[in-house]
């Protein structure tokens, strides 16, 4: 009996804990402050087919900007470095983020040094980057399986997903108007376990992909 009980109480406590870990949306609680006001966000679907949260302003008008000055993308709030996600991760990864914006937004608009009255002036932060297990497989469900991913989590073996969030403010060059915002989060490669130290390359297909959307939307506004 005590040894039943105990099993049901690694079930629900597994499943609490692979249900609480599967869900790779940004909610609410997970706004920093960076942007100026986040009840404006709408959930869309970006190019790529993923969901962000964003808004545009309707007085947005086509060909309004002929230049982009892209602000170097920073940490929001400052960050943390820990033994899994060093300091050489976090600049490596604001760098690469600058890398793969400035590349995606040159083929829109010529990038300037300095923002002028027609220029649309981007502003990335990352606001997250942290490894969390794994949520459930569909096989994971069954009653045996799920006792034994229960056990993996716990001892820290199940492999873990690389995580990473942004907030993008663009504003109007000539009057500092906020006229859009985008709120999104990815996943990258996966991590063995949770000692596995998370690196730049473990992101950088998710920056990629952010800065090719971003280039897209604003492409396809632009029509």
């Amino acid at each position: 009996m005590i040894r039943t009980l105990r099993s049901l109480s690694l079930l629900f406590a597994a499943t609490l804990t692979l249900s609480a870990c599967s869900s790779k949306k940004v909610t609410p609680e997970m706004y920093t402050g960076f942007l100026y006001d986040y009840s404006l966000l709408s959930e869309r679907q970006a190019p790529s087919g993923q969901t962000v949260l964003s808004w545009v302003s309707p007085a947005v008008k086509r060909g309004r900007y002929t230049t982009v000055y892209l602000a170097p993308s920073q940490f929001y709030p400052g960050p943390e470095p820990t033994e899994r996600i060093p300091l050489s991760t976090l600049s490596g990864v604001t760098d690469y983020y600058d890398a793969a914006l400035r590349s995606e937004l040159s083929k829109m608009l010529p990038l300037v040094t300095k923002p002028d009255s027609d220029t649309l002036i981007v502003r990335p932060a990352i606001t997250r980057v942290a490894a969390s297990p794994q949520g459930l497989k569909f096989y994971e469900w069954l009653p045996v399986t799920l006792v034994a991913a229960g056990v993996s989590t716990a001892t820290g073996i199940r492999d873990q997903d690389s995580e990473i969030a942004t907030e993008v403010s663009f504003e109007d060059g000539a009057t500092g108007e906020v006229v859009a915002e985008v709120v999104r989060m990815g996943t990258g490669l996966a991590l063995d376990d949770d000692k596995q130290v998370l690196t730049p390359d473990d992101v950088k297909v998710v920056l990629d992909g952010w800065a090719s959307d971003l280039r897209q939307s604003y492409t396809a506004i632009r029509k």
